[in-house]
């Protein structure tokens, strides 16, 4: 089986599973427990996840054992069953190959990282990083793997130190995974590139990515190992798009007929294996395999979406005086443009676009705060900078998420002394999502909760626990409103609390179809009450609409807009139409207009507003 492998990559395309961790979860499984001991506990669970993959024509399964490692498992007290976990995950696999009669599927061990990054960036050192994978791959190998798929890892020492672990074992195949964010590079600023580079030279037989970004983000990165590595066989195993949190569950948008469309582009960019991570299942896994089966050559958009979200600022006295915004929404229509801070520390670029914003009449600029949980200069930084220099007011994004309560009032009482006062109160992006996405995006309270917290407490001069502060904070917050639930009952009642908690403006995400306002206002019962700034996101491409209505969990784009981006020749030119009838249609409901440009083209907002 191992020349198998080696000789089926060399002469087509693999067509590999889908997740794992995100369907044992749609089976019931919290992911606050061990997804790796529910081989001991819950095996025909397993084994039925492997059936509806082997059923919708995998060519390849991989095991569940992408955290049945050492350091991993002792958040759960389980690391001296990590052997019987990886045993147990072959096993299941090879089981569920042979009860469906398809004995030319490969098994391949899924190896993930270690869950804590080595030193000098963490707390694990080498040896024990080394003996920890080698614990793993021994229980794999012995028990029948064969292929060794290392996946959604974002330090390349790691990976490699992983791969030569291997190496010391067996022979196996090894299939090696980087995860990649949409600006294409992993968590600790590796390029696809440098990726492709290192791993040809370890050896693998092959390289790619997985998780992470949805099919266009995978595939723009493969194109760039391909060309940096022309030789090398690769892998796309992308997510179903940026995933949503709803009801305790994960909910993945790209749907099964848009993930198999990019089939033939994987292909073409050199991949030689192709399947899911999180949010796909054996649905977008039959429907990938019916696209196989027809050779269709059908390609779609290489985009990377390069959106980060808002951000509020204003200014501070004695006894806080209305910010600029807050006056300004009860006497016109607003304009605001979503910014983000630079990745260096140079900021005559973000100064530069926003002057000009401002010389086109935007009231005011939304400053994120790692929007997709990257790293830029920090978003009060750049607020104080738009403000000082340019004398423009910001809205400073204050996500909940990685704070707890104490550093949270901290942040806020250091960001008023700051003279920035508008407040985006929000969740914020998840600091990691992989196949088995992990329950440590820690937080004290919920936004709805700091909105409360901010309008009761601190700006009525007390903290959390009702100590006196000193003088009140003067906050003008605004809070997340989706005007497009999956759940309209739930979004109700959050945001009841939102408005309870004294709320003073809402910020929506893009609104593309009439509809879905007057859907929203009629089960709100009315009008809202406090002041809404609306999103507006232009379309620049057909392969820009595509991929946000299939991948962006919240935007639905109608079909008839989609079809007219595809019809034109000149689609920035019908873009900017578009969002001129969008703005027209936000003015009989909406307060103001959100504008987030598309891959830095903030011209576009003059144009609009023209």
């Amino acid at each position: 089986m191992t020349t198998d492998f080696r000789t089926r990559i060399e002469s087509g395309a693999l067509l590999g599973d889908g997740a794992m961790g995100t369907e044992i979860h749609a089976r019931g499984i919290p992911f606050d427990q061990s997804l790796e001991y529910v081989n001991l506990t819950q095996p025909e669970l397993i084994k039925s996840i492997h059936r509806a993959y082997l059923e919708a024509g995998a060519d390849l399964i991989e095991t569940n054992t992408f955290g049945a490692n050492r350091i991993r498992q002792e958040e759960f007290g389980l690391e001296d069953q990590v052997e019987a976990m990886a045993r147990a995950g072959v096993r299941l696999a090879l089981e569920a190959r042979e009860e469906a009669d398809r004995p030319q599927v490969l098994v391949a061990a899924s190896l993930g990282p270690l869950g804590r990054y080595l030193e000098p960036f963490g707390p694990v050192a080498h040896e024990a990083a080394r003996e920890a994978f080698l614990e793993t791959l021994r229980a794999v190998v012995e028990s029948g793997a064969e292929v060794l798929i290392f996946e959604t890892f974002s330090d390349l020492d790691e990976l490699l130190l992983a791969i030569r672990a291997a190496r010391s074992v067996c022979d196996l195949p090894i299939v090696a995974h980087m995860t990649f964010d949409e600006d294409g590079r992993t968590a600790l600023g590796h390029t696809p590139e440098s990726v492709a580079l290192a791993l040809e030279a370890a050896g693998v037989d092959v390289a790619g990515a997985n998780c992470s970004v949805g099919p266009a983000g995978v595939t723009a990165v493969i194109e760039r190992m391909h060309r940096a590595a022309p030789g090398l066989a690769l892998s796309a195993l992308p997510n179903a798009g940026f995933p949503s949190r709803q009801g305790g569950r994960l909910i993945y948008p790209s749907t099964p007929d848009y993930f198999a469309s990019y089939v033939d582009q994987f292909r073409a960019s050199g991949a030689r294996l192709i399947g899911g991570c999180c949010g796909t299942t054996a649905t977008h896994i039959a429907a990938m395999r019916s696209t196989l089966d027809r050779a269709r050559r059908k390609t779609m958009p290489v985009i990377t979406l390069d959106e980060d979200l808002p951000t509020p600022v204003s200014e501070m006295e004695a006894e806080p005086p209305p910010t600029a915004l807050a006056q300004a929404l009860q006497e016109r229509f607003v304009a605001t443009v979503e910014m983000s801070p630079p990745r260096g520390y140079n900021p005559q670029r973000l100064l530069d676009r926003a002057r000009q914003l401002q010389e086109v009449g935007v009231t005011a600029i939304n400053v994120a705060d790692s929007p997709r949980a990257r790293m830029r200069m920090s978003p009060w930084a750049a607020a104080i900078l738009l403000q000082s220099r340019l004398g423009m007011e910001t809205i400073l994004h204050f996500p909940t998420r990685g704070r707890n309560l104490l550093r949270i009032q901290g942040d806020l009482l250091a960001a008023h002394a700051l003279n920035i006062r508008n407040l985006f109160i929000v969740m914020g992006d998840p600091t990691r999502i992989g196949d088995f996405p992990e329950a440590h995006d820690q937080f004290d309270i919920p936004p709805s909760g700091l909105v409360r917290l901010i309008k009761e407490n601190l700006n009525q001069g007390m903290d959390q626990a009702g100590q006196p502060i000193g003088q009140p904070t003067g906050f003008f917050v605004g809070a997340a409103l989706n005007l497009n639930p999956a759940n309209m009952a739930r979004e109700l009642r959050v945001l009841k609390r939102k408005l309870d908690g004294g709320a003073d403006f809402l910020l929506t995400q893009p609104v593309y179809d009439p509809l879905v306002v007057e859907r929203f206002l009629e089960a709100w019962g009315g009008p809202l009450p406090v002041p809404i700034i609306a999103g507006l996101l232009p379309l620049v491409s057909s392969r820009h609409a595509e991929f946000l209505h299939h991948e962006v969990p919240g935007i639905i784009i109608p079909k008839s807009i989609r079809e007219r981006m595809a019809r034109t020749d000149h689609p920035e030119r019908e873009g900017v139409a578009l969002a001129r009838d969008l703005l027209a249609h936000l003015k009989t409901w909406a307060q103001g207009a959100y504008f987030m440009p598309p891959f830095g083209r903030y011209h576009l907002v003059g144009e609009i507003l023209i």
